[in-house]
């Protein structure tokens, strides 16, 4: 990743004000949007995963996306991948103000697929793992994006460490998934770092880089770090009760 470019100045991006630039009141009207997309995004996120999980045969699907063979789950994550890629590119879109929202629903969709394992396994160890779960990554979430909004300090500098740290946590995934080992609580506390991490980036880049009308892909940005933190935060939930 070239450090010289601005991720924000994408050529499919209308060239208007950074927030930081815009007057007060077109920036809090801008940070307001961005919040309740990210509101309306969880809430969509609640609403498909509350369908998934009580299909006839969720069982049959966790697994076979969990257990019919050592290579699956590279696939289904793979191909989340590529979703997610689309996904971006559409919320990012200056073409067409539908295309951006398709992009963040598709986007919300791909997220509760990938969840449907990990919360049905969580669901069959006990009900409460959750719903605490829930309140404890959204009480992170506001912890931290009350830090950012309080203090207007600027996170940009995490992105080096948070590409590299995301790098560096794909590989482990990929390792763990071929030779079928656990790498442990150690790995769930680091991802649960970095998630925080992504959460004071997206947060500040709210605050400071994103340009005034990109409300849509700013929301997918914070939604994406959020689904990060609370995946991990129902592992060590999950850790605990085995």
């Amino acid at each position: 990743m070239s450090y010289s470019q601005n991720p924000y100045q994408s050529p499919m991006v209308p060239m208007d004000r950074f927030a930081a630039q815009a007057a007060a009141g077109e920036r809090a009207d801008f940070i307001t949007k961005t919040y309740l997309h990210l509101a309306g995004a969880i809430g969509l996120f609640v609403a498909l995963e509350a369908v998934l999980l009580s299909m006839p045969g969720v069982d049959k699907l966790v697994e076979m996306m969990m257990f019919s063979g050592r290579y699956s789950w590279l696939i289904v994550l793979g191909a989340f991948m590529l979703v997610s890629w689309v996904a971006e590119s559409w919320a990012r879109s200056a073409v067409s103000q539908t295309t951006q929202y398709l992009g963040l629903g598709l986007y919300v969709f791909a997220q509760a697929v990938i969840f449907v394992p990990l919360l049905f396994m969580a669901g069959l160890m006990s009900p409460q793992i959750i719903p605490s779960a829930a309140v404890a990554t959204l009480g992170l979430f506001g912890i931290l994006t009350a830090t950012v909004l309080v203090t207007r300090k600027d996170f940009s500098f995490l992105r080096g460490v948070l590409w590299f740290g995301g790098l560096a946590a794909m590989g482990f995934i990929i390792v763990a998934l071929l030779f079928q080992f656990d790498l442990g609580p150690i790995l769930i506390y680091a991802m649960i770092a970095l998630a925080c991490g992504y959460i004071l980036f997206h947060t500040s880049n709210v605050m400071h880089h994103y340009r005034i009308g990109q409300h849509v892909a700013a929301a997918l940005a914070l939604f994406a770090a959020v689904a990060l933190l609370f995946w991990y935060i129902v592992l060590l939930f999950m850790r605990s009760r085995d």
